[in-house]
């Protein structure tokens, strides 16, 4: 289909009611005709790009016979006549040749969708590099340059990783069906517009046209979208001697914000279908500032898109929303460099070398350059951070996180940067910014309880930050839920209600199901799906046929992820626990071996099956699990650790304790192997040698509850009981509730 137009929030012609029945998808070919304007600043838009029928228009890539080598694999790129060809190795690791289909993205790089007979469209990891070649473009280059595994390694173009129809496909098209068969294994995806068009944002248009082309007169509200934006560019004025504008009237909704999310944030959908008029927690539920995926400070670590930055953001809090910085059709920011920013900020205020430190024009001068700096992704795709924090450096000294600063300042350190910036604006305290608190929820340091408690209440912090800090209160062990929890599953805000469930993961059905029933009747679907996976066994015995049709409803949304994911291995773990969770070993079993099928790859599917096959008794079977899992996956940590204990279930000592010390070596970010093979070691006899293992992991995991409380009962069984009472004291601090703190009446 033509790539044509898309709509604005308001409409110029007059129309009637729209019909009674639901709105469905028309097209953006129907939008175009009478919103020709924004049609053409859309046209040409990376979301009118986004994907594109591979034609000689649209392909970007030097296919004359070139060839690309990446370790051990070859890519020729050929054309014939308008037609564009791929040469490399296939699933099977023979050479093969592969049409394209279409184009993937347009700058600054560029990547090819292969057809598959199954439905699959592949995405090949050789992408071009469209920028110009004075900026270091025009040529091919890998998107995972560490990778060398061939077909074997998890990021081989032909593994599910780079399936397009169960990974980019939805934000990349508008209303896409994956259209995955489960029995066959394949995929009939279907979609409306081959891009991001009209309806991927204002939501189905059928209504809108119907109205827009009646002759009646019916009042503007009935010629309403189905998801209703608010009229852009907002108004914001700067009362005279103000550093910073203010909304002319306050922000009606988040509809825009919701509008734009699903696709710039970093989050797992909650059904098959999103809808464009729908809050984005009822459709979504977004990562919190997890570690890997953010910095303690909030600053964006992975992939993790905007969303999770911007809410962080005072811009956010003020009442800013996308379309005041961003044209929606074009994309394009509003206006050039500084020009864009000094449209709300006084710009005798802050576009001086006063306020940020550099000479007018030169790099650092920017207000981007230290409020958005940005990090790198696919090799050449650098993304800002949309928080629009204030630079740090006096935090990055405290804990290792990136500065503004010291991003283009290489040659110096973040002291002397905190010391720079402490000249011109005064002296910071590191600890009274929110990192501290995260980072020390992170490694259950026990200072964190109070800092963490007090960021959980705090309303003037965002509500990401707050539920984060939420769900980090979780990590220490404590016999009664915190009153800031309990406050937290009650706030008004939905993430904070969600980041108190994480925290109450791990807890028994019995001390749930008081706190997080009430929330299967949450207003927002995000919070209703994880309050019932925290309290499935309870769904599956319901009290009453009351409670039962309750129940049902909760249990179909949660059904629905599985539905909304259903071409991705990692859905039917997801389901196999819900399924364990509930009773069901015989389904839970179905789902691995399903996750299996579409990626055998995936090492906890094996792990769990295994795990699943030694609950039943079954440890002949798990043991064969196992091996084969070992075939794929040779020496993974988590796979020598279950091959260890297995060992150790069968009596097998001896052969146990080279798996476990494998698996504590080499996965030294897991505490847990290492007290395991501690443990396991002391068994053999050797309690001064466990001691030492348990010494070496302490140096990295310096408040794990299971390492002090072990250590404690090791020490004393020595006779060092000086040594036995400072891990009793560190124990005590860390988890009062735990045995080991009562060994010994001076670590109370």
């Amino acid at each position: 289909m033509a790539n044509l137009g898309i709509v604005v929030g308001s409409v110029a012609c007059r129309g009637e009611a729209p019909p009674p029945q639901q709105p469905v998808y028309v097209g953006g070919v129907a939008c175009a005709s009478c919103h020709e304007a924004e049609a053409a600043a859309w046209t040409g838009s990376h979301h009118d790009l986004a994907m594109q029928e591979a034609t000689p228009e649209t392909v970007l890539g030097d296919f004359a016979e070139r060839a690309f080598v990446h370790g051990r694999d070859t890519t020729v790129f050929s054309r014939r006549d308008d037609r564009f060809f791929v040469r490399t190795t296939g699933a099977d690791g023979g050479m093969h040749e592969y049409p394209v289909a279409y184009t993937f993205g347009v700058t600054p790089l560029q990547q090819y969708l292969i057809p598959f007979a199954d439905g699959r469209y592949q995405t090949l990891s050789v992408a071009w590099d469209s920028r110009p070649l004075e900026e270091g473009g025009g040529h091919w280059f890998e998107l995972y340059p560490d990778e060398d595994a061939g077909p074997a390694g998890p990021l081989h173009w032909t593994r599910p990783s780079q399936t397009w129809n169960a990974a980019c496909a939805a934000c990349h098209s508008t209303f896409l069906e994956p259209g995955f068969d489960a029995e066959t294994s394949t995929f009939r995806t279907t979609w409306v517009d081959l891009d991001v068009s009209c309806e991927a944002c204002h939501g189905p248009g059928s209504a809108h046209v119907a109205a827009a082309k009646s002759t009646s007169t019916a009042p503007p509200e009935n010629w309403a979208l189905t998801a209703a934006l608010e009229p852009f560019p907002a108004r914001w004025s700067r009362a005279a001697g103000a550093a910073t504008a203010q909304r002319v009237r306050p922000l009606p909704s988040r509809a825009e914000l919701d509008a734009c999310a699903p696709c710039h944030s970093r989050r797992a959908p909650l059904r098959a279908q999103a809808r464009a008029e729908d809050h984005f927690l009822d459709d979504y539920e977004p990562s919190l500032l997890h570690e890997g995926l953010y910095h303690p400070d909030g600053q964006i670590r992975d992939e993790v898109y905007v969303y999770g930055s911007f809410v962080q953001s005072r811009m956010y809090a003020a009442g800013v929303t996308c379309s005041d910085c961003h044209d929606p059709h074009t994309l394009a920011v509003r206006a050039p460099g500084n020009a864009l920013c000094t449209r709300c900020h006084d710009p005798g205020r802050f576009d001086t070398d006063a306020h940020h430190l550099h000479q007018p024009g030169s790099v650092g001068s920017l207000c981007v350059d230290c409020h958005m700096p940005s990090t790198t992704y696919m090799q050449v795709d650098p993304r800002r951070d949309h928080g629009l924090r204030v630079p740090r450096p006096d935090v990055a000294t405290a804990l290792g996180t990136p500065d503004a600063c010291t991003g283009c300042h290489v040659d110096r350190g973040p002291v002397w940067a905190a010391q720079v910036l402490e000249e011109h604006y005064g002296a910071k305290n590191p600890r009274e910014h929110f990192a501290t608190a995260l980072q020390a929820g992170r490694m259950q340091d026990p200072v964190g309880v109070p800092l963490l408690t007090v960021l959980v209440s705090d309303t003037a912090r965002p509500a990401i930050v707050r539920a984060t800090a939420a769900s980090l209160l979780g990590g220490y062990r404590r016999a009664r839920v915190p009153d800031a929890i309990l406050a937290a599953l009650a706030d008004s805000e939905p993430l904070l209600r969600i980041g108190a469930l994480y925290a109450l993961e791990g807890r028994s059905t019995s001390e749930l199901a008081p706190l997080v029933s009430p929330l299967l009747d949450d207003s927002v679907r995000a919070v209703r799906v994880r309050a019932a996976r925290l309290v499935a066994p309870l769904l599956a015995s319901p009290a009453s046929p009351e409670q039962a049709a309750r129940f049902a409803t909760v249990e179909a949304e949660v059904d629905g992820i599985l539905h909304a994911n259903a071409g991705r291995s990692s859905a039917w773990v997801g389901r196999a626990e819900w399924d364990m969770a509930r009773g069901r070993p015989v389904a839970a079993e179905a789902d691995l071996r399903r996750a299996l099928a579409l990626d055998s790859l995936n090492l906890p599917a094996w792990l769990n099956l295994a795990d699943l096959q030694r609950a039943l008794g079954q440890d002949d079977r798990a043991s064969a699990t196992l091996a084969q899992a070992q075939a794929l996956h040779g020496s993974a940590p988590a796979l020598q650790h279950a091959l260890g204990l297995l060992r150790v279930r069968e009596g097998r000592l001896a052969a146990a304790l080279p798996l476990l010390e494998q698996a504590a070596g080499a996965g030294r970010e897991n505490a847990r192997f290492g007290y395991v093979y501690a443990v396991a070691v002391a068994a053999a006899g050797d309690t001064l040698q466990a001691v030492r293992v348990l010494e070496d992991v302490l140096s990295d995991h310096p408040y794990d509850a299971d390492v002090l409380s072990a250590l404690v009962g090791y020490a004393e069984k020595l006779g060092e009981s000086a040594r036995a009472r400072v891990y009793a004291e560190r124990l005590a601090a860390v988890a009062p509730e735990a045995p080991g703190t009562r060994a010994l009446p001076s670590a109370r």
